[in-house]
């Protein structure tokens, strides 16, 4: 996810260097959401830890 948050930064930069500035916009609005959202599933994933599983 992080990945494709700094696909969508790097288009952001690129659009906006282009004078495209919707699509510039667009895509760092996308970046920013995917940015918080793995955040969220990455401090999600530290709080949970490695749980055993019990058979």
């Amino acid at each position: 996810m992080l990945s494709w948050a700094l696909i969508f930064l790097v288009i952001a930069l690129i659009a906006g260097l282009m004078g495209f500035g919707v699509i510039a916009g667009t895509a760092a609005g996308i970046a920013k959401i995917l940015f918080f959202v793995f955040l969220v599933l990455f401090v999600l994933s530290l709080l949970m830890g490695r749980r055993p599983v019990i058979q």
